[in-house]
């Protein structure tokens, strides 16, 4: 709906930030004013063709006579444009391709590394070069991929790049709502995850200087909705009660069928799966950490758009999932993003006054999920929040704007484009929904296992967001129980690692096949403690 008499909303992906325009708006000044750069060398006349975006939905003025020229045929029908030439005739979503930005967004790709075991029978190349792996962290948002040496497994490339379906939905549940409508459109996402994965792997055998010929193997690492649709089983019931997975298995695929240009006879390998919401990246993600060999107490966690959560007590393993949605990556926060340069990422309480940073040092265009977690922490701290997450409207930096209390956070004179980042009592609110139902998950686990907050030795954090997060905001909030920092992990890309060394080694496989057979799921929608414990986790 339009926000304001003519005024439209526009996406911008896989950004994740939403600008509110004046109808004769172009989507570049769309994208300007989200604090977006796209390469627009010609000035914005149309006459460079670089500030290329796609429309996925709503109505965009016609095509121009310029954009006649930059593009052809084949990629007007697919909705591509020119975004200096294009005006909003309605809310629209656009996908803004990596090669349209200035720069990337950034990619969670290091890990606690281990040595990862090589079997001696390692396939070897028949042309005579060195028999190469690759192994992909397939997530809801991004793509982190890696090329593996299978002689003596090292990782001798690594990249990441935007997973391109989040032009079709923010989440997971949004996905498979798409994918249901038809057949055409559960093709469309295979055919553009595929597409991005190519594309990531022409960037790894550029970096380390391969042919893609030499990629013999891949393991591929997604959730269960990504493994059915890379191995074409049906989503659609994953996004109704009981959500029940087509398949559990792993699956062996051939690379060619799957329309990935790897080695005509490469083997792409999804690891298992343990529930339709708990996929083979959590099962990577608990191979990279080790958890079977944890023998205190531990829980480990993978915050995301879907948060997957383990416990291992007393030789168990307890899991769950919990949908915290897409807040923190920035999505229905007022001025949130993804971590981009410009996005404020951290907020500190220095001698009396709130201080902020952003990635690259960049003038703020918005904020992200870990600056998100900070503020509310800070909020806290000044005591401009109460337990409920109202705004105290005599609190320092805190005002009244059309009924509606929000806090200041950066003035205008100190942004990209001039305009205020201000946290709203919606703002916080999506937050509060978020950290709630993984504190609930959390606590429910604690219940099954028999054991209290204080007695977990370790508290392992994945991913990208848990490797940015500040654990003592996150512990403030109320989203992470109260335990010493120092029994605190925060161990990057797991998930990546566990799939490399799946990718070396049958025995991991295998190893992940009994583990995630041997994981107690423990289902939190009709769970008769879930909803008590999320209505508690809300207050501060």
């Amino acid at each position: 709906m339009p926000v304001e008499e003519k005024g439209f909303i526009v996406v911008l992906q896989p950004i994740g930030r939403r600008v509110a325009v004046r109808e004769d708006a172009t989507m570049l000044q769309a994208t300007q004013a989200g604090g977006v750069e796209l390469q627009a060398v010609c000035g914005g006349n149309g006459t460079c063709g670089h500030c290329r975006v796609r429309l996925v939905t709503g109505q965009l003025s016609a095509t121009t006579a310029e954009e006649c020229d930059q593009l052809d045929d084949k990629a007007v029908r697919e909705g591509w444009r020119l975004a200096c030439q294009a005006s909003a005739l309605s809310d629209v979503v656009i996908s803004i391709p990596s090669g349209s930005l200035t720069c990337e967004q950034r990619v969670q790709l290091e890990s606690e590394e281990t040595r990862i075991e090589v079997e001696p029978e390692t396939m070897v190349a028949d042309h005579g070069e060195t028999p190469i792996g690759l192994a992909v962290d397939l997530g809801t948002t991004k793509l982190a991929g890696y090329l593996v040496d299978l002689q003596t497994g090292g990782t001798i490339a690594q990249h990441g790049l935007m997973n391109p379906q989040i032009a079709y939905g923010e989440d997971v549940i949004s996905r498979i709502s798409y994918a249901g409508k038809s057949e055409e459109h559960r093709r469309r996402l295979r055919e553009v995850v595929f597409d991005g994965i190519n594309k990531l792997t022409d960037v790894l055998c550029s970096t380390a200087s391969i042919s893609r010929e030499s990629i013999m193997c891949a393991v591929i690492a997604g959730n269960t909705a990504m493994h059915h649709l890379l191995t074409g089983l049906a989503v659609e019931q994953l996004g109704k009660a009981p959500y029940a997975p087509a398949s559990l298995r792993a699956a062996e695929v051939n690379a060619s069928e799957l329309g990935l240009r790897l080695n005509d006879s490469a083997i792409v390998y999804t690891p298992p799966n343990i529930a339709g919401y708990v996929g083979g990246d959590h099962v990577a993600m608990l191979l990279g950490i080790d958890i079977r060999r944890c023998k205190a107490p531990t829980l480990a966690i993978d915050i995301g758009t879907n948060t997957e959560l383990t416990l291992k007590v007393d030789g168990r393993l307890f899991t769950c999932s919990c949908a915290s949605g897409p807040a923190f990556e920035g999505a229905h926060i007022h001025q949130g993003m993804r971590a981009a340069p410009g996005a404020i990422e951290r907020v500190l309480l220095h001698e009396g006054s709130i201080q902020y940073y952003t990635i690259d040092r960049r003038p703020t265009c918005g904020i992200c999920g870990s600056g998100i977690l900070d503020a509310i922490a800070v909020l806290l701290d000044v005591n401009a929040l109460d337990a409920r997450g109202n705004f105290k409207k005599d609190a320092p930096g805190v005002r009244v704007r059309h009924g509606n209390p929000e806090f200041v956070l950066a003035a205008a004179q100190s942004t990209a484009e001039a305009t205020e980042v201000v946290l709203s009592r919606q703002d916080i609110c999506e937050i509060q929904l978020a950290k709630a139902a993984i504190r609930a998950g959390i606590d429910i686990l604690l219940e099954a296992g028999g054991v209290e907050a204080g007695a977990l030795k370790s508290f392992v954090i994945a991913g990208a967001f848990g490797s940015y997060l500040e654990p003592r905001s996150a512990i403030r909030i109320g989203m992470l129980p109260d335990i010493p920092l120092e029994r605190i992990q925060q161990v990057g890309n797991a998930v990546g690692l566990g799939a490399r060394q799946m990718l070396a080694s049958r025995a991991k496989r295998w190893e992940a096949e009994t583990l995630a057979a041997s994981v107690e799921y423990i289902e939190l929608t009709n769970h008769p403690s879930f909803h008590g414990k999320f209505v508690k986790a809300m207050l501060f």
